[in-house]
This record gives C-alpha cells, sequence and structure tokens, in this order.
C-alpha cells in the first residue's frame, strides 16, 4: 500500500501547488489590471499602486472574475472604455500574469 500512498500524496502536493500557483497568477493578473485601469484614471504612483490593490480585493467578493469586472467597469465609466475592452484586456493579462509569477519562483 506504500505505492499507493505516495502516489495519492504526491498527487495531493501537486494539487496544492496548482492552486497556490492559480491563486497567486490571479492576484498579479487583477493587480495588473489595477494598474492599467489607474492609468486610464489618470492617477500614478502611490494612487495607482493603492488603486490596484482595490481591485485585488474586488476579487474576494464572490467566485469568478465578475466582481472584478464590476469593479473596474464601474470605476471606468465616462472614460469611453468598453466592458469589452476590459474583458479583453483581462485575458491578455493572465497570460502576462502567468509568466511573471512563474518566472518569479
Amino acid at each position: 500500500m506504500s505505492g499507493l500512498d505516495d502516489r495519492k500524496d504526491g498527487m495531493d502536493a501537486k494539487l496544492a501547488h496548482d492552486n497556490e500557483l492559480r491563486f497567486k497568477v490571479m492576484n498579479r493578473r487583477n493587480k495588473l489590471l489595477g494598474l492599467w485601469a489607474a492609468a486610464k484614471l489618470g492617477k500614478t504612483g502611490e494612487d495607482a499602486s493603492a488603486y490596484a490593490k482595490e481591485v485585488v480585493k474586488a476579487d474576494f467578493e464572490e467566485a469568478g472574475d465578475d466582481d472584478v469586472h464590476r469593479k473596474v467597469k464601474k470605476d471606468l465609466e465616462g472614460t469611453g472604455t468598453t466592458p469589452e475592452q476590459i474583458r479583453a484586456e483581462m485575458d491578455r493579462l493572465i497570460a502576462v500574469a502567468h509568466d511573471q509569477v512563474v518566472n518569479e519562483a
């Protein structure tokens, strides 16, 4: 049975690693999205960083991306940025975030 236990432990470790990686990538994507949106709002420096943190926190409201999208869409009203542009940027930034997180490890 030791072989099965070792295999189970290995699968559990991989699942934990994958979940941690996914969490870090999503947080990084949300931070990058926040910085992108902050630039559209004319925020720089500490104001941009603080706004990016707000976007990261918004992701903890509910499962999925809708909470983040909703926050950024609301904040960007009046800037001419469409919901489709926000979604496209979210999609683009997920790959950027993944590369950044993987290359940090």
